[in-house]
Parts: C-alpha cells; structure tokens; sequence
C-alpha cells in the first residue's frame, strides 16, 4: 500500500462487498474481515488486484517462500531516490552560485536529464494516482503527479516552440520526483520502527530445533530441524542457552526459564515435568525433553503476534475524523492549487509564477500526515504494552483509558495470589479422615480456588462415589449419595439457621446438619498496596467488589487502603454492580478473566489477570499476562499517553497543512522546497510515536 488511502480504499471496497469488521494494517499489511460466504473469496481477492493491489498466499505472508518471488528493479524508494539524484544534482548545478556551465543551460540536455526521472516518478506516481482515482479514492501520489507532470509539460511546450529562456523548470520536475521519493522512503522507515517491537516477537517464532527420533533399535537420535516442521505430539530437546521452539509439555527435567518475550517479566520461572513450555521463551538453566503440544497458529506466540495485530488495524473513534477528512482532502487540495493559480495569475497577471505557486500547493499538502496520526501511535503503544505483558485486545481500550476514574477489583486472585492452603478445621464428633474423605469428595468436582487448594492437600483414593453432585452458583456443592444422603459444602449462606459464626471459608452439612468447617488463607498479593496507592496519586477511586464474608473483604481492602468495600456478591449481583458504577463514570474492572467474564466484558475497560497460555480464552479488552497486576500502571498509562501521542500527531497534521497550503499559494515557497517539507512532515509523526517506547508512563 503506498499510503494510508490505500487502506481506506481497501476497507471500503470489503465494506461494500457485505464483510463486517474490516480491518486493514496499513504497517504491516495485514488485512482481517468476518466472511459469510467463504465461497466468495477468490471474488474478494480479484476484486482487490483490480484496485491495484496484490493478495499474498498464506505462504507468501509468512515468509516461507520468498525465493520464487522477483523483485523488479527499481521496486523501493530508496531505489529510486538513488537512481534518480544523479540526474537531480547534476540539473541543480546551475542554480549554485558562480556556478555557470554553458551546455547544461542547454534546454536539450536538460530534456535528456529529466526525462528518465520523470519515467521513473510517473511509473510510481502516475500509476499510483491513476490506480485511485480509477477507484474513486484520490491519493496523495494523485497531488504528486500532477505538480511534476504540470511542470515538466510546462517546460517541453517551451523547449519545443522555442521559448525555452522563459519556460525551463526541468529541475522542478526532477527535483519533486526525487525529494518525494526520499519522503517516502523515511515515512517507510520511520513506519517500520513503528512496528519493531511486533517485529522482534515474530523474529521470535523462527528457530533450529532439535527433534529426538528413534532408529529400529530404538535409541534416540536427535535432528535439527526448523520449527516450523515440527508436529504436534513430537519430541524435542532443549538445552541451556536455546530457546524452545514451540509451545511443549515437560516430560522429563526442570529448568528456570526466562519468559521476558512473552510477559515481559526477565526473572527465571522454575518448570519441571508436565509444566508447559511457551515457544519463544529462552532456558537460562537446565535441559528438559518435551512434548509439542501447538505449532504454527495455534501457539501462544502467534496469538499474540495475531491480538496485537488486529488491534493495530482497528480505528479508534479519534481517527474516523481524520479518516471523514483524508477521503476528501485530495480533491480539496485540487480545487485549491486550480483557484491559487486562477487567483495568482489575474493578481500578477504572469503564468509562470502562477503556475509555480499552484504547483507548490500540490506537493507541500499532505493527507498522509492525517491517515497516520492513530495508526502510528497506536502501533508503539501496542507493541509496548505487548514487550511488557500487557496485551491491548483493540485500539479502543487505549483510547477509554484517558477518561478512567475508579478502578473495581476482584479480590481472589486479583489483590491476592489465589494459592490457598488449609489454615484450620472443625469435624465435630466425625474423625478427621472421615471428614477429610467428605470434604474432598465434594469439592473434588468444584473449579473454585478454595476448592483446588483443599483437595491438593487432602487427595486421597478413598473417596464418596454420589449417585449425583452439582455445583450452585454463589452457593457451592450439592450431592447425594447412594444411601439418600445429602450433603452441602459452601459459604455461610447454607448455614445461616444453624449457627451464628460466619467467620469461616467453607461449611459442610450432612442432612441440614453442620457437620464441620475449613478455613483457608490466601497470600496478598505484594503489589497489591503499591498498585493501589498509585491509582490514589492519580486521583482514581478504588473498589474491592467480592463475593466473599463483608469481614474478610474488608480486613483485606483496609490493608490495602481502598476507598470502597462490596461483598458477598453473587456473579448476577456482580455484573449489576459493575453496570451501575460504569453508568456513573467511566470505570476499569479488574478480575481474573475467565470467572467474571461477565462484568470485564460490562465494564468501560475490562482487564483481565491471566496466564499466558490462557490468552485465547480471554474476553477482556486488556490482558495483564502472568497474573501481572503490578502491570496494571503501565497499562493505564501507556492507554493515556497513546491518547495523547495521537492527539499530538493529530494537531500536527492539520497545522501542517492549514499553514503550509497557504505558504505556497503565496508564493513563499518554491515547489522544490515544498516537496522537501512534505517528506518531512509524516517523519516528524513517526518519531513523536516512536518517544512512546522511551517515555515514562507510570
């Protein structure tokens, strides 16, 4: 794509054709699209290679099969740039002070040096403009080819009917072409680093593995292969120093792991057998063999190479101004280079002079500069937040985060580390092994955290078979065992007739009996009071919303100091709350991502806490992976500062070109000069995005 109307042209194309949530990477692209009717995909692609553009293969789009494709010459910008300036400089000789050579001046020779960069600029630039409006949707190449083809037929009608004193501007023609060129090419360069940290995940993906096979005599051999041959259900080796090649299951050794390019935490993990290996990792220490258990898409990796993308393509309600006015701009500017050289000629009733300021008109305006406010921005901010842990499902979550003025949190798991461990019991006149055997047997089948811990302490094989046992919502478990008996295990709701202690974690009754209790504790988090007092600096209210006893809620959220205690919420209740505290003012939730699904996704801005092999279960706009809570200021700010990092590109686009179309229609600037500045403009956005990987944002 030449510029960021050619994602507009394209996305509008999909849109007429029916497709829903279009989606085009102007950096990278990449194009996505929710399709009815796949039989309509080769009519899709035919129909973009008549606008004027190329559907990659799959093949080709990874990167597999490169050597089969030729690249024409001259197919850069830096290529033409540097085929061009010879021929630029040597037109350009003349202008120098007490430089006087007499044969350049020579009207011939000046053809002769302008005509091949005027080959090679409208082979570019004419195509290009012909190609959008032939679509309907001028671009910013249309502005390009028409100032330097205006100039050099300008100086040819000289040339040829002898005039050539007062109608040679060859080296205006020669010198847009060229200059644009360069422009290009550092908008190209700088739109790229835009894209690095996206870019060095990818690098991420391709690896020498070495696969252990086995001879007829059934001793291993071990390979090497590239990654992207393995299978699922293969074997690998991983050594020291390597990094793991694709998502694999431990089966024999341990070792710590640095899995910096996934969550953005450099300290080592300890794995060991039957843990999960995330491909892209490095082993800092120890040798394992694994098992593959994805490759290709379904990788980690790639799921987050693929959210970070499709976030990229999103435009968030900032940009569809710029998008409303960069769709019409082109014809604007025409209208307004045609009046500057109607005004121009009845004001100094001489046309070459004209001509020159409606030619600096075309070349100094710049619709780009708007088209890549957002998107160079929300690139940075992405990849950041993607380097760091913190995945951005969509643009638009960066976008909310500036106006965030509480923040609600779960409280298992979120504040606190969700590793519970048996703290006390009571079993009455049972024995303890039978009241264990009773407890484990039910919440056995339970997914709450509580319930995990208990049963990892009190495993055993001796346990209840239920003729039927399910799980209540906000209430807990429920069965019946062959001899008709019934039993409970939950919170203080199911005893609250029976006694007046409500100070324990789990309940368990036998026929309306109380039979004992379990008491657990869970580990805060020790971020947790950190993250809070941030969020207090920042003048944001804080929330604990939780299902659990008022007490314990409130022992915890006084530790930590937040302003607001909700408990003893059931899911429905939940989700209640989080619509009515949203209503009020624009509101972040953070929970475990999976549990409270509902009220992450019913919030302003849901943030789940999750690990990274669980991303694709993720329904949250914004996932902190690793359960990195103490990412949550990062994350906040990087939201804030992208916001303000767009608005910045935003306020220079326009600027730019409400001063510098009017600079030209009076004649301060030469077209030379105007094609120079135009290079530049979309360079300086590139760089104010880039700050986004330096700045400080918490």
């Amino acid at each position: 794509m030449d510029c960021t109307n050619c994602a507009l042209t394209i996305r509008m194309y999909l849109e007429k054709q029916g497709m829903k949530n279009v989606k085009v990477n102007f950096g990278t692209g990449d194009v996505a699209f929710d399709i009815v009717d796949t039989n309509k995909e080769g009519q899709l692609a035919k129909g973009i290679h008549d606008l004027g553009y190329t559907v990659k293969d799959e093949d080709h789009a990874q990167g597999h099969s490169h050597d089969d494709i030729r690249t024409p010459f001259l197919h850069t910008h830096l290529q033409r740039f540097w085929f061009c300036l010879p021929f630029t400089l040597v037109l350009m000789l003349h202008m120098l002070p007490g430089v006087h050579i007499h044969w350049l001046m020579n009207p011939w020779v000046q053809l002769g040096l302008t005509v091949p960069v005027f080959i090679v600029g409208m082979s570019f630039f004419g195509k290009s403009a012909w190609k959008s409006l032939r679509n309907g949707f001028p671009n910013m190449n249309v502005l390009v080819a028409v100032g330097a083809a205006a100039a050099f037929i300008y100086s040819l009608y000289g040339t040829l009917t002898n005039q050539a004193a007062d109608y040679m501007f060859y080296e205006t023609t020669a010198t847009i072409i060229t200059l644009v060129f360069l422009g290009n090419y550092l908008e190209e360069a700088s739109v790229h680093s835009t894209q690095k940290a996206l870019n060095k995940l990818a690098r991420s993906q391709k690896v020498i593995a070495n696969m252990i096979a086995f001879d007829d005599e059934h001793k291993e051999q071990i390979f090497a292969v590239e990654n992207n041959t393995l299978h699922v259900g293969d074997l690998v080796l991983i050594k020291s120093g390597e990094q793991v090649p694709m998502d694999c299951k431990i089966l024999w050794g341990d070792v710590h792991v640095n899995e910096a390019i996934i969550t953005g935490e450099s300290s080592p993990v300890h794995k060991k057998a039957k843990d999960v290996l995330i491909g892209g990792s490095i082993i800092s220490d120890g040798t394992v063999k694994a098992q593959v258990t994805a490759v290709g898409k379904d990788t980690v990796l790639s799921g987050i190479i693929n959210l970070v993308k499709q976030a990229q393509g999103e435009k968030p309600p900032v940009q569809q101004m710029a998008d409303k006015i960069s769709a019409i701009f082109v014809p604007v500017v025409l209208g307004i280079a045609a009046f500057t050289f109607i005004g121009n000629w009845i004001y100094l009733k001489e046309f070459t002079p004209a001509l020159m300021r409606s030619i600096a008109v075309l070349v100094i305006a710049c619709p780009c500069a708007m088209g890549l406010a957002t998107p160079a921005a929300i690139a940075v901010g992405l990849g950041r937040g993607a380097r760091n842990g913190i995945l951005f499902r969509n643009a638009t979550s960066l976008e909310l985060f500036k106006d965030i003025k509480q923040v609600v949190f779960d409280k298992t798991g979120t504040l606190t580390t969700g590793n519970f461990v048996v703290s006390d019991l009571e079993f009455g006149v049972m024995q303890e092994s039978e009241f264990k055997k009773v407890v484990f047997s039910l919440e056995k089948y339970s997914n709450h955290p509580i319930a995990k811990a208990i049963i990892n302490e009190w495993k055993t094989k001796d346990e209840i078979r239920w003729k039927k046992i399910e799980e209540v919502k906000g209430v807990g478990m429920k069965a019946e065992d062959m001899e008709g008996n019934n039993y409970l295990a939950g919170s203080f709701k199911i005893v609250e007739g029976l006694t007046k202690d409500d100070t324990h974690n789990v309940y368990i009754l036998k026929n309306g009996v109380l039979l004992g209790w379990v008491d657990v504790i869970d580990e805060i988090r020790p971020e947790s009071r950190s993250v809070v007092d941030y969020l207090h600096t920042k003048g944001i209210k804080t929330i604990l919303l939780s299902g659990d006893r008022y007490a314990k809620t409130k022992s915890l959220g006084m530790q930590l100091g937040i302003d607001e205690i909700i408990a003893e919420q059931s899911p429905e209740q939940k989700l209640q709350k989080i619509a009515e505290l949203t209503a009020t003012v624009p509101t972040v939730m953070v929970g475990d991502g999976i549990n409270d699904a509902p009220a992450l996704a019913k919030a302003t801005v849901g943030i789940s806490m999750s690990d990274a092999s669980q991303i694709a279960m993720q329904s949250a706009q914004v996932v902190l992976m690793n359960h990195g809570l103490k990412n949550l200021p990062t994350a906040l700010g990087l939201g804030r500062h992208t916001y303000i990092t767009i608005k910045q590109n935003l306020f220079w686009a326009f600027a730019y070109n409400i001063v510098a179309i009017p600079v030209a229609a009076f004649g301060l600037l030469t077209p030379t000069f105007g094609a120079l500045v135009m290079g530049l403009s979309d360079v300086v956005l590139a760089i104010n995005s880039v700050r986004l990987f330096v700045k400080k944002v918490d």
